[in-house]
């Protein structure tokens, strides 16, 4: 049995397709983890959530912010906006069980046994993993129990840093925030939402990476995430970054988790958007 790791799909499944092809997954043998954010941007949204719902326990998902998005429009919470390329997915007969499936998926997957974890983001420096697990269970319980009160409140960038005494929809929000679209945060530990870019560039070399805060309490398992096309593939002993600009013409990437050795196969993509 092999474990493997896929980086962003957005709605790329001709190019999921030519990766399991390439790493020769089969759903009977192999386990895959996705690092969220399955659909959107790319043209193929809704043949990939029926490929990767196909597979059972084969796949694993955390949800990144482009699944949300989905969920919240599809409940009519928000609109499609300029670029999005939903419309097949909300049209679908199956949609029901799809998105009904999508809601059901974790903000945190861990592989105790192999000492990962798999977020679509980020973790913020001021969680240890116990409270990083606790924050997410909060917040697939409110899906799962009123995710339209939740998608109402959920979009914001404040409040930036975590405090145990947030509550309600604040507090909500920054686990979510964290969740789904961190990259950086700065000298006091507050996440900065809006930036984008690489590291050590002109417009970020004030920032940290998250995975890089000093002193973050999250340390101790593997952390495999995406969401970050200009960060790009990255595979150190704390950190296994996947997302590689799929849509944005790059690659999908895979990474095989069960061996140390294994080298990242990817599969090169036309691109869908324009950075």
């Amino acid at each position: 049995m092999a474990l493997y790791a896929i980086g962003d799909i957005q709605g790329c499944d001709t190019e999921l397709g030519a990766l399991l092809e390439a790493i020769g997954f089969s759903a009977d043998r192999d386990r895959l983890l996705f690092v969220g954010d399955l659909v959107n941007r790319g043209p193929e949204s809704l043949q990939a959530l029926r490929r990767i719902r196909a597979m059972g326990d084969a796949a694993t998902v955390v949800l990144g912010n482009h699944d949300l998005h989905l969920l919240a429009v599809a409940l009519g919470i928000s609109q499609v906006r300029s670029g999005d390329t939903l419309d097949e997915v909300l049209a679908a007969p199956d949609r029901k069980p799809l998105l009904e499936w999508l809601l059901h998926r974790p903000l945190l997957h861990e592989e105790r046994a192999r000492n990962l974890a798999l977020v679509h983001a980020g973790l913020p420096p001021q969680w240890d993993m116990p409270a990083a697990r606790a924050c997410a269970r909060e917040v697939e319980r409110a899906l799962k129990d009123d995710p339209a009160q939740l998608f109402q409140k959920m979009y914001g960038d404040e409040p930036t840093r975590w405090d145990d005494a947030l509550a309600g929809a604040e507090r909500l929000r920054f686990i979510v925030n964290s969740f789904t679209r961190l990259r950086y945060v700065d000298a006091d530990g507050r996440l900065v939402l809006r930036a984008k870019g690489a590291p050590n560039k002109p417009q970020t070399q004030q920032l940290i990476p998250w995975f890089e805060a000093p002193g973050a309490r999250w340390h101790g398992p593997r952390v495999v995430f995406g969401h970050w096309s200009t960060l790009g593939f990255l595979d150190t002993s704390a950190v296994v970054s996947l997302d590689t600009g799929c849509v944005w013409g790059g690659s999908l990437t895979a990474l095989r988790l069960d061996d140390t050795h294994a080298a990242p196969v990817q599969v090169a993509c036309p691109g869908f958007k324009v950075p």
